[in-house]
């Protein structure tokens, strides 16, 4: 069956129309029988369940940005060569950039209560819509994938600590058994949490936030006091300078830093169509996202230039340098403060959006809670976790080619809502086959051109130093790679540019 539009003007989404049986709020016009488009989970939230405030949002943040990927994004800048302050104004001024993306597509989750794959189905069609949800679903099971095993990986190693012969224990698929079992645990815990809901997890960001902290500084207060106090963490030379050196480790440094929440930039509504309002998601972002990532890097790129002070050799990974103390307390609160801050970032950032993503290309099959199951195991079958063998592969080949696919997308996103639309959307024609969001048969195939044009610009100069990553020394197209540093920038305004140009003559707001 196929949902019917009556001839009546749209409703405001102010004025929802209620559903008789209480699940939810629907849109005028639209019912729950076209199962080929909707579902419970990607209608718009009622507005009596849009209950996340500012703290909310500052909370979601602070626990998303506290997490060991964030800390390799210091650390592993401090081990290529820059000193804290170099790491530190890196870092900062890129979270500061990818804030405003964030903000830009963020405004449709409260104003219309729908998510991110909903969302792009105005500028992608109904169908087309599937491309860059599905994109965002692959980048989040490959997260899903290395926060778990990093996770499983600081259990085994502090429990190792604790009892002794992990590590010597027979080996399955060339990693220990014992490994294995701490990598599935964590798996499910996950999986349990998420499985209760989007409330569950506001819950458990709220009491998660302020905890990481205090472990962050734990470990700062103990590697501070192993290097003799703070100046030995300061005074640690950058073997960069700020010249001829610097930039070209400075420029695809930044754009793996706007990479890594390039992927919330697009899928934020996920988030925001539970706020109270625009206020609340605004002041919740500003102060939460650009603060908190810098002041975890000071955390981060302070104990990793200790660690070099102790040490002789900076330790980037703060699981392994926690695991170099003999104290049994130490080492409990270590291991808790590991679960606590992976399971915060991983079901907020990399679960909750392949679920809504994946429930957008089969409403009928798929719920978002079974969207979380298949996100689970998917990102145990890619094996994503060789990704941060180093932090060139880490930062230069994950995180740039990221980017620059997700910056593609955004620039999409943002020219057809903003600039094209002006924030009005027709609800109904959302979620209804022959709509103005129709197109050509589902597709926008203007949207796919911006994207396949903005995307070769991006990624398609990607390369590799010699030996340390997958890409051709030269570039895999050897005359853009002037433009690979930059990918994410790249991609967002050629997309951006590419859509306008594109839609000048057909527009169907």
């Amino acid at each position: 069956m196929t949902a019917t539009v009556p001839p009546v003007p749209p409703v405001p989404p102010e004025k929802p129309i209620p559903d008789p049986a209480g699940r939810v709020e629907l849109p005028p016009g639209v019912t729950l029988t076209d199962s080929r488009f909707v579902n419970d989970d990607l209608l718009p939230v009622p507005l009596a369940r849009r209950r996340w405030t500012t703290y909310n949002f500052t909370a979601l943040w602070v626990g998303m940005a506290h997490n060991i990927p964030s800390w390799l994004l210091a650390s592993g800048l401090v081990a290529l060569g820059m000193d804290w302050k170099q790491a530190v104004f890196t870092i900062a001024l890129a979270n500061v950039i990818v804030l405003a993306p964030m903000l830009l597509t963020g405004h449709a989750g409260p104003k219309y209560g729908i998510p991110f794959p909903v969302l792009a189905r105005a500028s992608f069609g109904l169908r087309g819509a599937n491309l860059p949800a599905m994109i965002r679903a692959g980048v989040a099971c490959a997260w899903f994938g290395i926060q778990t095993w990093i996770g499983g990986q600081g259990i085994f190693v502090l429990l190792g600590k604790l009892f002794g012969g992990w590590a010597e224990a027979s080996r399955v698929g060339g990693q220990p058994w014992t490994l294995w079992v701490c990598f599935v645990l964590f798996w499910a815990l996950e999986l349990a949490i998420i499985y209760r809901g989007m409330e569950t997890l506001r819950r458990f960001e709220n009491w998660a936030a302020p905890f990481v902290i205090v472990g962050a500084l734990v470990l700062l207060a103990w590697i501070t006091n192993k290097a003799g106090g703070l100046g030995p963490l300061l005074d640690q030379p950058s073997r960069l300078g700020w010249g001829a050196d610097f930039w070209p480790v400075f420029f695809p440094s930044l754009m793996g830093m706007i990479a890594f929440w390039s992927t919330l930039s697009l899928n934020i509504p996920d988030f925001t169509r539970f706020g109270a309002g625009q206020r609340a998601q605004v002041w919740g972002q500003t102060l939460g996202l650009p603060t908190t990532m810098t002041l975890f890097a000071l955390l981060s790129v302070f104990v990793t230039s200790g660690s070099q002070a102790v040490y002789g050799a900076p330790v980037w990974d703060p699981v392994a340098l926690a695991g170099r103390t003999d104290n049994v307390f130490g080492l409990l609160f270590a291991l808790v403060t590991v679960l606590v801050a992976t399971i915060s970032v991983n079901i907020a950032a990399n679960v909750v959006s392949p679920a809504y993503d994946l429930a957008n290309l089969a409403p009928r099959f798929i719920s978002f809670r079974t969207g979380a199951l298949v996100t689970g195991v998917v990102g145990v079958l890619i094996m994503p976790w060789k990704l941060t063998e180093t932090p060139e592969l880490y930062i230069f080949t994950w995180l740039g080619l990221v980017g620059g696919l997700l910056g593609t997308v955004a620039g999409i996103l943002i020219a057809d809502y903003w600039l094209l639309r002006r924030t009005s959307l027709d609800l109904p024609d959302l979620y209804t086959p022959g709509g103005r969001y129709w197109y050509t048969s589902g597709w926008n195939l203007r949207a796919v051109a911006a994207f396949l044009i903005g995307g070769v610009l991006a990624v398609g100069g990607s390369h590799s130093a010699p030996g340390k990553g997958p890409f051709p020394e030269d570039g895999l197209i050897p005359f853009l790679k002037p433009l690979a540093d930059y990918g994410w920038a790249v991609g967002l305004a050629a997309s951006l540019v590419v859509y306008l140009a594109l839609m000048a003559r057909h527009r169907r707001v």
